[in-house]
């Protein structure tokens, strides 16, 4: 076979060389021929690429449907390819071709070497020495040219990612460096005419078939960007974290039959887990299966003395699959954005049933992304405001309504009980805690003086406690918040940031906070008012905008009920005053806070009972439908 196109080149070689008398001439003449004679192949493997760039937007789709699940999307892909009729190995057949030619042209060329027609086409630069030398960086020269020409005109190269790129073109370098090398004169220069021919060829395909005639380059990068936000999810993981990882995922999907699973975003999420955790340990057997993507989290420690918690450290970025293929009667999160977000409901089972617990008392929708409660089938809720806001956000967008099962607030229970156990102290001079929200806006930002001045001139102590993230995304703001208050007496004035305990907290006699929910809690755990600052409102959902808040969501209103709310033109007016007020009354603010805690705060102290208790229920429900 290569006898038999050896021949036959030799005789196109030597039509090429009458028509160019000279053998390097000849030898361009003779690849332009071959690129001539094989347009319609170019063409054709360049309508395969296009069909491959044509549907990369389904492609990068379907790979965010199915992040991080391999066999999913191959299935998907071959289906694709299948449907739209693209062949990946197509692309390599004008490779293919062109070795063929090459491994013919060796013998061309040496016959035209040994014939004395031309003996210096038939140097090796490796033995040959001399100006034959220049031949590999020559050949490895047009690949480079060629690689950055087709990085920006091939179509489906244009569209490879950069490693892909680099390790293309790397192979062609390569090749063409080993062949400038290790065979003839003549050969290499063959195939750098071939690779810089290669540029035109594209060329003329791109000017045949418009790239832009098959491909939706708005759509496909519009996908791209879907994609790539998927795998910018959570933090850069380290070798050992990532082996954890991986073994922790292999141990979750390796138990079946899971009844209860609990997913926290990080170590800080268990205080709204705790009560129920503890109430399912002491009234059943039940195994815990709790995820966690925080490697730090205390449920490592607690469940190496408690064996029916079954602890899995996983990342972020692999949750997304997790969570595509949990396998489980029932999934807890206080993690809103089921579905519209990066978390989906499993396509692996469609009858789990998704609870959310809340991580807050009042009002919440207008600080949640639209939807983001939408997905789940159950609602653990802490106040009947909660319900009704819930009800609400369903009638207007026309939702059936979830189960809402009337829990409580298990942060609010604890910080109770502890504060009840304290050793209370009155202060002289009272102390003021400002702690506020770290939204932009917040207090600290807009109001910071005109409060702590006039509490500062009445006799109040004041301790400022940022919020932990305020601290974490703006240390340079925080550090000019904190010079500006140099002048302030040191004695009764201080920043805090550490929040290793919540002594400050439940020793103050009056806090102050704009829309934290710290406020909520302080008030209620301690029954001490709260003076509130009207700061502007983060609205997130803005289809739930602040008049819906106050029509459906009555419990927003509590800020005027556990203390005095000023707006912030009245702040430095009135800051002072309304503490004195509020520390005149405290008394009267004790037993209205306790009322409070009785009609508008489901099952107050007894949150974990409720909660476990519907949760146990649906167990035993399940459990009697499998045998069933």
């Amino acid at each position: 076979m290569i006898a038999f196109l050896a021949h036959i080149f030799g005789y196109v070689m030597d039509l090429c060389y009458r028509l160019v008398p000279n053998w390097v001439g000849a030898i361009a003449l003779f690849t332009l021929l071959t690129k001539l004679l094989l347009m319609p192949v170019s063409l054709w493997s360049n309508a395969n690429g296009l069909k491959m760039v044509s549907i990369l937007p389904r492609i990068n789709r379907i790979k965010a449907q199915f992040y991080g699940d391999r066999e999913k999307i191959d299935e998907h892909q071959a289906a694709m390819y299948k449907e739209t009729g693209y062949h990946p190995l197509l692309t390599m057949v004008p490779l293919a071709i062109q070795i063929v030619i090459l491994l013919g042209l060796i013998g061309v060329i040496h016959d035209i070497t040994d014939t004395g027609r031309a003996p210096g086409l038939g140097l090796v630069p490796v033995t040959d020495g001399g100006l034959s030398w220049l031949m590999p960086p020559a050949a490895a020269l047009a690949a480079v040219i060629l690689s950055l020409a087709q990085n920006r005109i091939n179509p489906l190269q244009r569209e490879q990612s950069r490693a892909e790129q680099l390790f293309t073109n790397g192979i062609s370098v390569g090749i063409s460096l080993v062949l400038g090398a290790f065979v003839s004169i003549g050969v290499a220069l063959y195939w750098s005419f071939s690779n810089l021919m290669t540029i035109g060829v594209q060329l003329l395909c791109n000017l045949l078939m418009p790239p832009k005639k098959y491909v939706d380059y708005a759509d496909l990068a519009e996908s791209r960007k879907e994609l790539e936000k998927l795998d910018s999810v959570g933090p850069k993981q380290s070798k050992e974290l990532k082996k954890r990882e991986k073994a922790d995922y292999k141990r979750f999907f390796s138990v079946v039959n899971k009844k209860l699973v609990f997913y926290s975003e990080s170590g800080g999420f268990y205080k709204y887990f705790q009560n129920i955790i503890e109430e399912l340990l002491r009234r059943s057997n039940v195994t815990i299966h709790y995820i966690t993507s925080d490697p730090d989290d205390q449920i490592f420690r607690l469940a190496a003395s408690e064996p029916r918690i079954q602890p899995y450290y996983i990342g972020e970025r692999r949750m997304i699959t997790l969570f595509m293929k949990m396998d489980a009667d029932l999934v807890c999160m206080t993690m809103p954005d089921l579905e519209t977000y990066q978390y989906k409901r499993s396509y692996v089972r469609k009858d789990i049933e998704y609870v959310y617990i809340f991580h807050g008392m009042f009002s919440g929708l207008i600080t949640l992304r639209k939807g983001a409660l939408d997905h789940f089938d159950t609602l653990l809720t802490p106040t009947p405001g909660f319900e009704e806001e819930m009800r609400a956000w369903n009638r207007v967008n026309g939702l059936p309504d979830q189960k809402m099962i009337p829990c409580g607030y298990g942060v609010i229970d604890n910080m109770a009980a502890q504060y009840d156990t304290m050793e209370k102290t009155e202060h002289d001079p009272k102390t003021v805690l400002v702690a506020p929200s770290w939204q932009e806006g917040n207090l600290l930002d807009s109001c910071l003086a005109d409060l702590v001045e006039p509490l500062l001139a009445r006799g109040y102590d004041v301790t400022v406690r940022p919020h932990p993230q305020y601290i974490r995304r703006w240390p340079q703001r925080l550090e000019a918040r904190m010079s500006a208050c140099m002048g302030y007496p040191q004695d009764r004035f201080r920043f805090q940031t550490d929040f290793s305990s919540n002594e400050t907290v439940f020793s103050a006699d009056l806090l102050v906070t704009d829309w934290s929910n710290i406020g909520y809690e302080y008030a209620l755990a301690t029954k001490k008012p709260v003076l509130f600052v009207n700061t502007p409102r983060k609205i997130v959902n803005e289809a739930w905008t602040e008049e819906d808040v106050r029509k459906y969501a009555p419990d927003d209103a509590i800020r005027g009920i556990l203390g005095i709310a000023l707006n912030l033109d009245e702040v430095r007016e009135k800051a002072g005053p309304a503490a004195d007020d509020m520390m005149a009354r405290r008394t009267d603010y004790a037993e209205t806070i306790e009322s409070v805690r009785r009609e508008r705060l489901y099952h107050f102290g007894e949150s974990g009972k409720y909660g476990a208790r519907y949760l146990l229920e649906r167990i035993l429900e399940n459990q009697k439908k499998a045998k069933a």
